[in-house]
C-alpha cells in the first residue's frame, strides 16, 4: 500500500517536478516517465509552458493587488501556475479534485503552514477562475 502514496505515482508531483525544472533549472528537453497519467502530465506541462503568460495573468488578475507571485517560493509558484492551468483549461475536472491534488502533491515539496497558504489561494483563485470562465 505504501507505493501507492509514492511520489513517482503522483502525476501532479511529476508535474511539478518537471515544470520546476522547466522555469527555474532551463531544462530545454523534457523527458516524461512511462506513466499511466502520462498523456495527463505531459498535457498539463506542456499547456502550462504554452500558456505560461496567460496563466500568470489570470492569478495576479484574480489574486489581488497586495499580492506578489514573484515573491512566493519557486515551488508555490509551480504549484499555482499547473492549478491555475487545470482550473482554466480541464472544465471537466472538479475545483475539489484540483485543489486537493495539489494539496496531497505539495506535502512532498512545502510545509505545512505554507500548504494551508496554497490551500487558501487555489480556493480563491479557483472560484475566479471557474466564475469569469463560466460567464464567456
Amino acid at each position: 500500500m505504501r507505493s501507492l502514496f509514492s511520489p513517482k505515482n503522483n502525476p501532479r508531483v511529476i508535474i511539478i517536478q518537471k515544470l520546476y525544472g522547466n522555469f527555474f533549472n532551463e531544462d530545454e528537453f523534457i523527458v516524461f516517465p512511462k506513466h499511466r497519467f502520462k498523456k495527463f502530465i505531459k498535457d498539463v506541462v506542456s499547456g502550462t509552458i504554452e500558456r505560461n503568460e496567460i496563466i500568470l495573468d489570470e492569478i495576479n488578475n484574480n489574486i489581488g493587488d497586495k499580492f506578489d507571485f514573484n515573491k512566493l517560493d519557486k515551488v508555490f509558484q509551480v504549484i499555482l501556475k499547473s492549478a491555475a492551468y487545470e482550473l482554466l483549461y480541464k472544465p471537466n475536472l472538479s475545483i475539489n479534485i484540483i485543489i486537493k491534488e495539489y494539496l496531497n502533491a505539495s506535502n512532498f515539496f512545502l510545509e505545512n503552514s505554507q500548504t494551508k497558504y496554497l490551500n487558501a489561494l487555489l480556493d480563491v483563485i479557483a472560484k475566479k477562475i471557474r466564475q469569469n470562465n463560466a460567464r464567456v
